[in-house]
């Protein structure tokens, strides 16, 4: 006989299906953690992203918290978890890539126009005289990059993509209609607050860096950020070629979709803050959740919250005005290759970040840990845009094997606080995926599917082979009644870094 108690089992025994994708998660003291996933998928939480769900979850203030079928071990919380306060603000829920994003810019070629090898290394080519990749690499990496100032960095992390701000560097104001948030404010929801909050900022010591920092503007980094240009293919059904229409996407056309953040700009923002806040535990003797110093939180309305919010607000408007600036410089190395090309943005979506939003009919901050925002046709938020009727679209990046999504809300995206994942999720850590995969085979398989890149050798711990099966994640994500696939993109080449991540 099983003498064990509930707390001494393995935690993915505990979990208690619900539907063929969705199931729960107890937590012995608050309601069940959502949980989405087939029953493959939740076979890939290990105990470590379980356990960290579940002391979210039981974290002060928090009162739900969902995990999604790309969820994975984070610092603190699960990377692809939906966290949901109304009165307390999380850093590490958000992380230190403050606003990593996705962004898809649509052009008008076919999908011939780039059939030709050279034609893509020329792409390649002229993408990274622009954009320049790895850790801590900004403008003066890349001959043809846009240089970006002091004075104009100081106004873009205030006011995110102004118009003022966009016609500086060159970026389509329009583009900002495009874009889930093209700005962001303050705690008190004035720039104001950020300006001081800025002032104050460059007078510590880890802010000494600044004007380096915004040399970084238009740049990818390393670590699992990417560029990747993609041919669209739309589904055939009515929604999906009426969302399309309304998204801008073109079915056959060449795309391009982009993966990072706020760079080291985010990351000296973030880790400031977590600094700050352990101390201030210390400080007053508060215990931490759990005991992990990750998890330290802020409640709303005192300084340190303000600060916080403020810190991810400049965060989130350089990240915000990064990538527009790398799609405005894609598109003018796609003119420099193939002269006459034309592109729009069709959205900029982000995963890392807090935002004020009606959970249960009240305001609560829903942190996102890698994990999109989903809002499906007729919500109130998306009143007065172009999304009303059908929902905006929503990025999901899988792998350069397997090709990468566009999908739209349903209304069962309610049951995860309107949100699904943001990919397909790691199943391999970095070190152990570099000692159990193979070069020659990774290299191979993407030269079989004619993916070209401009890594000497594509990166052993982002092979394809690293992450979950997308289309396991897809059926989940649909199954459990989240959101609809609009757009499968095929990948025909990718610009990426083999260094870590500086952000």
């Amino acid at each position: 006989m099983n003498t064990s108690s509930p707390e001494s089992r393995p935690l993915r025994s505990r979990l208690k299906s619900t539907g063929e994708a969705t199931a729960i998660l107890p937590t012995e003291t608050t309601s069940p953690i959502t949980v989405i996933g087939t029953e493959a998928i939740r076979d890939t939480f290990d105990e470590g992203c379980l356990q960290q769900a579940i002391n979210s979850r039981r974290a002060p203030g928090v009162t739900e918290v969902v995990l999604n079928p790309d969820a994975h071990l984070g610092y603190g919380a699960p990377v692809g978890c939906v966290m949901v306060s109304p009165t307390h603000v999380y850093p590490g829920p958000v992380g230190v890539d403050i606003k990593c994003s996705m962004s898809l810019l649509q052009l008008d070629l076919p999908a011939d126009a780039i059939e030709d090898r050279k034609t893509r290394r020329a792409l390649i080519s002229a993408i990274c005289q622009r954009t320049p990749t790895g850790a801590g690499r900004g403008q003066r990496s890349a001959a043809k990059s846009r240089p970006v100032n002091r004075t104009v960095g100081k106004q873009l992390v205030t006011e995110g993509a102004s118009v003022a701000v966009c016609d500086q560097l060159g970026i389509p104001s329009e583009w900002a209609e495009c874009c889930e948030d093209s700005f962001h404010l303050g705690h008190d929801e004035t720039r104001d607050a950020l300006a001081m909050r800025l002032d104050r900022l460059l007078e510590q010591r880890h802010m000494s860096n600044f004007s380096d920092k915004m040399t970084q503007l238009g740049s990818y980094g390393g670590g699992n950020h990417f560029g990747e240009c993609e041919v669209v293919d739309v589904a055939k059904d009515d929604r999906a070629q009426r969302a399309a229409q309304t998204f801008g996407l073109q079915d056959g056309n060449v795309a391009f979709l982009s993966h990072c953040g706020s760079r080291g700009f985010g990351h000296n923002l973030a880790s400031g803050q977590f600094k700050t806040l352990q101390d201030k535990f210390s400080q007053w003797g508060i215990p931490l959740p759990a005991q992990d110093r990750q998890l330290v939180y802020a409640p709303l309305g005192t300084p340190e919250a303000n600060d916080y919010l403020d810190d991810m607000a400049l965060g989130a408007n350089f990240a915000t005005v990064n990538h527009l600036m790398i799609n405005a410089l894609v598109l003018e190395a796609f003119q420099e290759v193939i002269p006459g090309t034309q592109g729009s943005l069709v959205y900029f979506i982000s995963h890392n970040i807090a935002r004020k939003e009606i959970v249960n009919n009240q305001p609560a901050w829903v942190h996102r840990k890698g994990a999109t925002r989903a809002f499906p046709g007729g919500h109130h938020s998306l009143r007065g845009t172009r999304y009303a009727e059908t929902g905006h679209p929503i990025l999901l990046p899988g792998n350069p094997r397997d090709g990468s999504a566009v999908m739209v809300a349903d209304e069962g995206a309610a049951k995860a606080c309107f949100s699904v994942n943001h990919g397909a999720g790691r199943i391999l850590g970095r070190r152990h995926a570099k000692r159990v995969l193979d070069q020659a085979t990774i290299d191979t398989e993407l030269d079989q599917h004619d993916v070209l890149s401009n890594c000497r050798q594509y990166p052993m711990d982002e092979a394809p082979a690293a992450y979950k099966e997308f289309e396991e994640v897809l059926r989940s994500v649909k199954t459990a009644g989240l959101a609809s696939e609009v757009a499968r993109l095929k990948a025909r080449f990718v610009i990426k870094d083999s260094s870590k991540a500086d952000d």
